[in-house]
């Protein structure tokens, strides 16, 4: 199964704590994150990648290419960079075109760490999306779910600091469902997540599981004490 990596965001809430290098390439205990989410993808069974790029490709290009002898030797590995920032579905729509994708695909966040999930996200129907359970809500929106595990609704990001279930960025589509891709840019959790909601078609899988976003300084340096403690602490 082809993993879509979403890499080409601009990293701006994180660039207060690393300003040199894209979020990607985030130093962790010296070595950049995306070294540890390839080497946990692998160790989940995936070894095909394609990682959309914009912002600063050139460096992640580079890394890329000096793991293919090593961390990622005996894996597929593709990458596409955007001729503008086509947004979140934008960027998959160009990949399914010019990649000629055909069949189902995960597609996941560079910067969202979770412990396992793969294998229960392939086992659902497409579309599928992966959910936490959190503490604090706050910063992401709620998923509500009906009584079928299907995504019934998503509620904007509130300061209540209440728990609830949140988008843990990963997800399992399929090409038809971008097939009306006008060309533009356009967000694929502001227009596609929530039309497909709204028609009950969007299948849920809750993981009880790790799961950090490390898209602000506060938890890349959560993530950072994780992993220099041989992650022994709590994420």
């Amino acid at each position: 199964m082809i993993l879509l990596v979403l890499a080409g965001g601009f990293g701006t809430r994180l660039q207060a704590a690393v300003s040199d290098v894209p979020k990607p390439l985030a130093p962790v205990a010296n070595i950049p994150f995306l070294y540890y989410q390839i080497e946990h993808w692998i160790s989940e069974g995936i070894t095909s990648f394609v990682f959309l790029l914009y912002h600063q490709s050139s460096l992640i290009i580079d890394f890329l290419k000096s793991q293919q002898n090593d961390l990622l030797k005996g894996c597929e590995v593709d990458w596409l960079v955007e001729p503008e920032p086509m947004g979140t579905g934008g960027a998959v729509a160009y990949a399914i075109e010019h990649l000629n994708i055909s069949g189902n695909f995960l597609l996941t966040n560079v910067d969202t760490w979770l412990g396992n999930g793969i294998k229960q996200v392939l086992d659902a129907p497409s579309p599928a999306m992966a959910v936490v359970d959190v503490a604090d809500a706050e910063r992401y929106g709620r998923v509500e779910l009906d009584d079928n595990t299907n995504v019934k609704a998503f509620h904007e990001k509130a300061s209540n600091n209440a728990a609830g279930l949140i988008n843990a960025g990963l997800s399992l589509l399929h090409p038809d469902l971008f097939k009306r891709w006008n060309h533009k840019p356009f967000s694929l959790e502001q227009i596609l997540f929530p039309s497909w909601a709204k028609s009950g078609i969007l299948k849920a899988v809750t993981l009880h599981t790790d799961f950090i976003d490390i898209g602000i300084p506060e938890d890349y340096f959560r993530f950072c004490r994780w992993i220099e403690s041989s992650k022994k602490i709590k994420l």
